[in-house]
């Protein structure tokens, strides 16, 4: 079995709680355009499609569609805010520098692979201190191509110097069971993140509570694969 073994994970609501600073910058645009603000609580299953399906969900709840046009503009002005204010809460999930310790204590090699912009993903985890503990930061913009296509798994393992057969997969929602599925890896289901279906019901082969679990679930996955 190939040597390097690589756990590549989801960006929020997998490894950092961005919801605060989304729904705050969310917010920001709604209420320039006189639209009331979304709670936080029940906008956090909102999240994970990316800025500009954030801005749709968003006003969406006010029974407004606007056009293609008016998104991109309310897109950048998401943008421009929300880069200014990346880190104000948004935090680890707890347990999760511990996990990583763990993991590369034993020879494992980390990956990001979002939906969100790479410079934004690369900003944030900079903020928090984190970025030296990726082999790869890959977002939705880096490729061209968004999960749950394969090819953005695929190409994110590549450019971290991993292989596929010796890959974890790590998420909390519906694009991050569909593209391990659909590039044939194991995939761990985090129960703390953003997801307008149950977890549970998407079947990830693991599912934890808390990142103290996931070394644990990482190694039972690899061993699972080399039995195979």
């Amino acid at each position: 079995m190939n040597s390097v073994r690589t756990v590549v994970f989801d960006l929020d609501g997998t490894l950092v709680d961005t919801a605060p600073d989304l729904i705050s910058a969310l917010n920001f645009v709604l209420d320039r355009e006189g639209l009331p603000p979304v709670p936080l609580e029940s906008a956090r299953t909102m999240i994970g499609a990316g800025a500009r399906r954030l801005i749709e969900r968003g006003l969406e709840q006010d029974g407004r569609s606007d056009s293609p046009q008016d998104i991109t503009r309310l897109t950048d002005d998401f943008i421009e805010y929300y880069a200014a204010h990346i880190a104000d809460a948004s935090r680890p999930f707890d347990g999760l520098e511990s996990a990583l310790d763990d993991l590369q204590a034993n020879g494992y090699r980390f990956a990001v692979c979002t939906n969100k912009l790479e410079w934004l993903s690369k900003l944030l985890l900079d903020r928090l201190g984190l970025s030296a503990r990726f082999a790869a930061i890959c977002g939705a913009d880096t490729f061209g191509i968004s999960k749950p296509d394969p090819a953005i798994l695929q190409q994110t393992v590549a450019r971290a110097g991993g292989q596929l057969s010796t890959t974890i997969m790590v998420g909390d929602a519906g694009p991050d069971i569909g593209v391990a599925r659909r590039a044939g890896i194991p995939v761990i289901g985090v129960e703390f993140g953003y997801t307008d279906v149950p977890i549970v019901d998407l079947k990830p082969d693991r599912l934890i509570g808390h990142m103290s679990e996931l070394p644990a679930a990482v190694e039972s996955l690899i061993l699972h694969r080399s039995a195979f």
